[in-house]
């Protein structure tokens, strides 16, 4: 039986890295393009939890807090659904049309991902 792949036998001229879980990942990541889209975004969300923060400390009506909670929530959502559809529309569209070892293991991670935020 083969040994494992390494990131460098895969693309020997890219800049990859593994993340902590083991995932080989080129340093290009499909939200490039929109990154600065993404920041946006994610600093006003911080905006919000921040203000939750701000209402609990003040006591606020539990309805209204919970209310900007599922604000919260539905913006992550939306972020999490966009970063999911450029993930599917580069990095894993990307390794499939290059085919080997690495498309399958896109899909499977694609998956999980899909699993976890069906469960959230």
């Amino acid at each position: 039986m083969p040994g494992p792949l390494y990131p460098e036998q895969i693309y020997p001229n890219d800049l990859l890295k593994v993340t902590p879980w083991g995932y080989i990942v080129r340093l290009m990541h499909g939200y490039a393009k929109d990154k600065d889209a993404y920041l946006t975004r994610l600093r006003r969300i911080e905006g919000q939890v921040r203000g939750l923060q701000r209402m609990v400390a003040e006591d606020e009506y539990c309805i209204d807090v919970l209310t900007q909670v599922s604000a919260v929530t539905r913006a992550l959502q939306s972020v999490a659904l966009g970063l999911l559809e450029d993930h599917l529309g580069h990095c894993v569209a990307q390794a499939i049309d290059e085919g080997g070892p690495e498309a399958e293991e896109k899909v499977k991670e694609a998956s999980a991902a899909i699993a976890r935020l069906v469960r959230s």
